[in-house]
């Protein structure tokens, strides 16, 4: 159960379609987990209705063989929340993930990150 768990808080983002169009960010999720070599097993989303501020944001999660992508945004914030796990089962797959969260940081552009990295599971392979 060790791996690595990769969190980003991201403001101001560029891509505003992104943060509102569930098909476009689905397809780009699938994509970039795909080119950085993760395996999407499934996936699941929900956009929130419009309010008297603006569009909804969306909440997801694209299930991995190696873990999971959850992403929820913020449109009204230009703001976006991203997570990144993938364990190590059968193999190291830290690059992977980390290919995926600057895959993503490029797609949203934000002007502003904060970005946490947790190693899990240590006293597994101690």
């Amino acid at each position: 159960m060790n791996g690595l768990h990769l969190t980003a808080d991201l403001y101001d983002c560029a891509a505003d379609a992104l943060l509102v169009d569930v098909a476009l960010l689905t397809r780009l999720c699938h994509d970039r987990v795909a080119a950085c070599g993760l395996q999407a097993v499934a996936d699941c989303w929900h956009r929130f209705p419009d309010g008297p501020i603006g569009p909804g944001g969306m909440t997801g999660v694209v299930l991995l063989a190696e873990s999971h992508l959850a992403i929820h945004t913020w449109p009204e914030r230009g703001g976006v929340t991203l997570d990144v796990y993938v364990c190590n089962f059968g193999g190291d797959n830290s690059a992977r993930a980390e290919a995926l969260l600057q895959s993503l940081l490029q797609a949203f552009a934000p002007a502003r990150q904060q970005i946490q990295r947790l190693q899990r599971g240590l006293e597994e392979s101690a």
